[in-house]
């Protein structure tokens, strides 16, 4: 409950009340808290931002479609991936899910220990996991991690998979056994002793011997473009995402699942999945898009869309909607290209562009109500520098970013290294060039660069 500029907690189990100060996820410019959010205003409210990467586990390389250009995605690669993310300050990092990825949770483990600071999104999978289980694994690396995991809820939304992972539920009832692992999972983590019988699930006496980090549990996040998916984001999950549509179609998605959560007396927060190609000039970053396909031929389009028919997600549907499997109609909206999704499904678009012009884009989502950008581009090693170095300085950040210091470039660096004599060789009076000073000065002897 919020009062004024305060958030009320209320302990139930102590039947106290504390009022703790409340961090808004937006800077206020010209607004006041107190006034109704609407009209001018709202246009000069600045969203922090919480800015993701990915970590490409099924694959990466510079050119979709071919191998040429691929590389091979194992655990140094992944580990530069992260350390990368880690470093350039980056909120998080998206894992994917689903056979064709190495497992998220395994992948998860070994980058926590290699990185200090980043958040990873690993997916809960109702139906192929158990929730009791999913508590204990989500538990485990919660507190490994010191409270770096965040939860993506996945129902699935190829048959095939789902079939060969066991699960041979339609849509909705995949939806529906997600409401009820949701149930289960959540007050397991809350320390509940749960007991409970559905028409998907049944547990005795499920509970959690060793609690999360984060209490009572980390963040759940869930996409879904479906009825039944806004469903369960409004009544379930804290940040509800989208794949990278046209705004006015994102602003529709984000108007439902509000009204569904305001039903429910909750609060629900959005996010965006979405690549990008940013460049220095309008002209690179579109030269960029169109080399990323540029070894796609018609033959490898129809195939790769022929098999993302058979999905039973609303959102793919829509992905594909996009660009009607054509490339002469892949600018879907100002700056978004639907390229990306000619050969790959999930999220199958990019904002193309300038730096500028990209934040600006990244911006309108925000007035949406978007705070969350999970953000890839391929390879995404490199593109990971490019971002960081031509975005994010330009994004109104929730986190702060580290300072670069000690940063000599040139000659002058080499000069340096050569002219000043080390402590220890201080010490005893000995000059860069190995002679004795005999004041045993830091006087340096005037030395051309090696290089």
């Amino acid at each position: 409950m919020l009062l004024g500029t305060q958030r009320v907690r209320v302990d139930c189990c102590q039947g106290s009340t504390r009022a703790t100060p409340y961090r808004w996820p937006f800077s206020f410019v010209g607004f006041s808290p107190g006034a109704p959010a609407s009209g001018p205003q709202l246009a000069e409210v600045e969203r922090r931002m919480d800015i993701l990467w990915f970590l490409p586990t099924h694959g990466d390389g510079r050119y979709l479609g071919t191998s040429e250009g691929a590389r091979a995605v194992d655990l140094p690669y992944l580990r530069q991936i992260a350390q990368a993310a880690d470093s350039l300050g980056f909120h998080g990092v998206l894992l994917p899910t689903g056979r064709s990825c190495e497992d998220a949770w395994v992948v998860a483990g070994a980058m926590i220990a290699v990185t200090e600071r980043l958040r990873f999104l690993v997916a809960l999978r109702p139906g192929i996991m158990s929730p009791t289980f999913a508590a204990r694994m989500t538990s485990t690396l919660d507190r490994l991690s010191n409270g770096r995991v965040l939860l993506n809820v996945v129902t699935g939304g190829d048959p095939a998979e789902s079939e060969g992972d066991g699960v041979f539920l339609k849509h909705d009832d995949r939806y529906a056994a997600t409401v009820e692992f949701l149930v289960v999972f959540k007050r397991v983590m809350a320390g509940e002793n749960v007991d409970f019988e559905g028409r998907h699930l049944a547990v005795r006496g499920a509970k959690l011997f060793y609690p999360p980090a984060q209490k009572p549990h980390p963040p759940l996040y869930i996409g879904g473009s479906s009825e039944a998916g806004h469903d369960v984001a409004a009544r379930d999950c804290d940040v509800y995402l989208t794949w990278g549509e046209p705004p006015a179609a994102v602003a529709q998605k984000i108007a439902d699942v509000r009204q569904r959560a305001a039903a429910r007396g909750r609060v629900v927060r959005f996010g965006l999945r979405v690549h990008v190609i940013v460049r220095e000039t309008e002209s690179a970053a579109w030269q960029a898009a169109e080399s990323l396909i540029a070894h796609l031929d018609d033959a490898s389009i129809a195939s790769a869309q022929k098999a993302l028919a058979h999905f039973e997600s609303e959102g793919q549907r829509r992905m594909a909607a996009l660009h009607g499997g054509r490339r002469d109609a892949l600018v879907v909206s100002p700056n978004l290209w639907a390229g990306v999704g000619l050969a790959r499904g999930g999220a199958g678009t990019a904002l193309v562009g300038d730096p500028e012009t990209v934040a600006t884009r990244l911006r309108e989502y925000a007035t949406l109500g978007i705070d969350t950008f999970i953000l890839s581009g391929y390879p995404h090693l490199e593109e990971a520098y490019r971002v960081a170095e031509l975005l994010l300085p330009r994004l109104p950040l929730s986190h702060p970013r580290r300072p670069v210091e000690h940063n000599l470039t040139g000659p002058f660096g080499e000069m340096l290294a050569q002219r000043y004599t080390p402590a220890a060789a201080r010490a005893g009076g000995v000059t860069p060039s190995g002679t004795q000073d005999p004041e045993g000065s830091t006087r340096p002897r005037p030395r051309a660069p090696d290089a």
